[in-house]
Parts: structure tokens; C-alpha cells; sequence
């Protein structure tokens, strides 16, 4: 019996051996993961920054574009966060207010028992237990009546103290609601200060637009310029792919085997088709752009990994999902990026917020299905319209 008692501890002991070596391997390799994730992300900032210095030598005026509408996108995203931190606040000093009012109807009544208490008692003068002991001669019924006396002095007792413990709440109540009341000032003060940096942003935007457009007309220049960005784009899919390779995406169902299954990422009307004619027929689009309102969610089409999250030339605010397979879905023109390089998605993520990026006069979604370097008609791949998600 000892003999097999042993034998089990000895295999307990090693199974946990076992599992804590394990858990050490996993615990190592998710560090692997995450330094060999920061090391992609460091390759495509470093390919960015080489693709904006390319942009910048082409075109002095699509750099400040780029940085005028980086900053809308970030104030944007700002002034987002500072109204959900004003809901929030605005939801807790009204639930402080309730509760300030409640503690206040309770006051007031205890204070109201208490007034009573003290006038019967002073109606009775100061020598209540003396006129009790003379004034009863049977001791089983004096007994009860200082037990009641006694029971009668303790709950005005009582009662004193819950009002003064009632009042205690009451200030640190008011406390709190002034608190939330000079944050509310706050955040209404730095939303009033996003805000004149967003208009400023969206003017000097307005500036630039018109001397690009001024530019492009002078020197018939739309054509070349719209080719170099599509070689940008191109090259930019090239090179991600090859900082990718080593790093392949797996779903429960392949992204080839979806054509004809899929959700457009947003519900809006087509504006330009895949395949038609732009700049005087010497270009074609490589995707669709569909027309809809400013601040719309863009949805994930499929599971991947986002490559891409930031402003590129012709595209503004792109975000690039790798489907694996070679497969990558393309999201332009957007008014705000949601995710970052690195982050993995599924159907229906919100990924980015519809917008006019891009140096474009109206705000839609430029979409597009890429295999490799090769555009594929997304009219083929996605069919299925949104439905109660936007």
C-alpha cells in the first residue's frame, strides 16, 4: 500500500513538473511572439517612413496634407474619448445626485423623529426616571417601566446617531458631486480646445486642397501623379508581403474558398466600379469606392491580421488586413484607423471610421481585394449587403 501511495506522489510530482516546464515554454514563446511582433512593426514603420520620404520629394504639398489630416484623425479620436469620459461622468454625478436627494429625505425624517423625541422629552422635564420611581409602588410594574425608559433612551440615542451619520454621508456626497461637477468643466474645457485644433486642422486642409488641385491644373500632372501613388501602393502590398512571410495566417476556412460569401464593410451606394476608367481612361480604379456618411464604422470583411494602419499617398488613412493565402483586403480614405499593425480581426471588427482622407472631396470608403500585387473585382468576392450594424 506505501509501495503504491509512493508511486503516485512520485508521478503527481512529475506530472506537475511537466506542466510547470510547460507553462514556462509557453510563457517564452509568447514572449518570442511579442518581440518578433514589435520587430514587424519596427520593419513596416521603418517602410513607411522610407515611403513618405519618397511622397515628400515627389510633392512638398501631399506632406502637409498627410500631417494636416493625421491630425484631424487624431483629434477626432480625442474628442471621441473625451464624450465617452463626459457620458461617463455625467452618468456618475447623476447617480450621486439620486443618491445625495435620497440621503436627504432620509435626514429630514430621522431629524423629524428626533425633533419629537426631544420635545416629549423636554415636555416631561429633566426628572423623568425620578416621577417614575415615585410614582409607582408595585415594583413588578416599576421594572418594566425603567426597562422601558431605558429602551426609549437608547433609540433616541440611536437616533442621534444615524442622523449625524446621515449628515456625514451628505458631505462626503456634496464632495463627490463637486468633484465630478470641476471634472465635467475640465473635459468641457479640453473638448473646446480639440475642437479649435480640429477647425484649424480642417482649414489649413481646405488651403491645401485648393493649392494641390491648383497645382495638378498648372502643370496636367493628375495622371502621373495617380500612377506614382498606385506604384506606392503596389510596391508598399510587395514589400509587406515579403516582411510577412514567415509569418502565416490560418482560419477555419480559407479566404479563396469565401468568393461570393462575403460582407461589404459598409452599407453605402457604389460611387466608382472596379475596373472603370479614371483620369481620362488612362488608369483604372484597382477597387470600388462607396459613397456614405462621415464617421460610418468599417467593418472587417474576414479573420486576418492587420499590416497596415496608417496614411499613404491617394489612399489617406488605410487600413490593410492579411487574410493569409496571399489574400489582403484594403480600407482607404478614412476618417480615423482604429487598429494598429499587428492586431488580428474578425468579420464584422470595427477596424476604422468612414471619412475624406486622401485629399478626397467627399467622404465614402475606397475597398479593395488584393492576391499579391494582383486587384481582384470585390463585386465577385462580396455580395451580401450589412445588415443592423451600422
Amino acid at each position: 500500500m506505501r509501495r503504491h501511495t509512493a508511486i503516485r506522489l512520485i508521478c503527481i510530482f512529475g506530472l506537475a513538473v511537466f506542466m510547470v516546464g510547460a507553462l514556462a515554454q509557453d510563457a517564452d514563446l509568447t514572449q518570442i511572439k511579442e518581440r518578433e511582433l514589435e520587430q514587424v512593426r519596427e520593419q513596416i514603420s521603418r517602410l513607411k517612413q522610407s515611403m513618405d520620404k519618397r511622397a515628400a520629394n515627389r510633392d512638398r504639398i501631399t506632406g502637409e496634407l498627410q500631417a494636416a489630416e493625421v491630425k484631424i484623425s487624431e483629434t477626432r479620436i480625442h474628442l471621441q474619448d473625451l464624450e465617452r469620459q463626459r457620458d461617463f461622468t455625467q452618468k456618475k454625478k447623476a447617480e450621486v445626485d439620486t443618491r445625495l436627494e435620497v440621503k436627504a429625505d432620509q435626514l429630514a425624517q430621522e431629524s423629524r423623529q428626533l425633533e419629537a423625541q426631544v420635545r416629549s422629552a423636554y415636555t416631561s422635564g429633566d426628572q423623568e426616571r425620578m416621577k417614575l420611581l415615585l410614582n409607582q409602588h408595585d415594583p413588578a410594574t416599576l421594572g418594566r417601566l425603567m426597562t422601558y425608559h431605558r429602551y426609549l433612551s437608547e433609540f433616541r440615542g440611536a437616533n442621534i446617531e444615524a442622523v449625524n451619520g446621515h449628515i456625514r454621508e451628505l458631505n462626503d456626497l456634496r464632495e463627490q458631486a463637486a468633484a465630478e461637477e470641476t471634472r465635467l468643466a475640465g473635459l468641457a474645457r479640453a473638448r473646446s480646445a480639440e475642437l479649435n485644433e480640429l477647425k484649424v486642422a480642417q482649414e489649413k486642409r481646405q488651403v491645401l486642397l485648393v493649392s494641390l488641385q491648383s497645382k495638378i491644373a498648372q502643370e496636367g500632372s493628375e495622371i502621373e501623379r495617380l500612377a506614382a501613388q498606385e506604384q506606392d501602393l503596389a510596391r508598399l502590398i510587395a514589400e509587406l508581403t515579403s516582411i510577412l512571410s514567415d509569418y502565416p495566417i490560418t482560419s477555419e476556412e480559407p479566404f479563396g474558398e469565401l468568393k461570393g460569401r462575403l460582407t461589404w464593410p459598409i452599407a453605402g451606394s457604389l460611387l466608382y466600379d472596379f475596373g472603370q476608367p479614371r483620369a481620362g481612361g488612362r488608369l483604372k480604379w484597382n477597387g470600388v469606392v462607396l459613397a456614405a456618411g462621415r464617421g460610418r464604422e468599417v467593418r472587417a470583411v474576414y479573420h486576418g491580421r492587420v499590416v497596415f494602419a496608417d496614411w499613404l499617398a491617394g489612399m489617406g488613412l488605410l487600413v490593410i488586413v492579411d487574410h493569409g493565402e496571399g489574400y489582403m483586403s484594403l480600407y482607404g480614405y478614412n476618417e480615423t484607423t482604429l487598429k494598429i499593425a499587428g492586431d488580428w480581426v474578425a468579420p464584422g471588427d470595427v477596424i476604422a471610421t468612414v471619412g475624406d482622407s486622401g485629399g478626397q472631396i467627399r467622404s465614402g470608403l475606397y475597398f479593395e481585394i488584393r492576391r499579391g500585387t494582383k486587384p481582384l473585382n470585390p463585386r465577385s468576392w462580396i455580395t451580401k449587403q450589412p445588415t443592423g450594424r451600422q
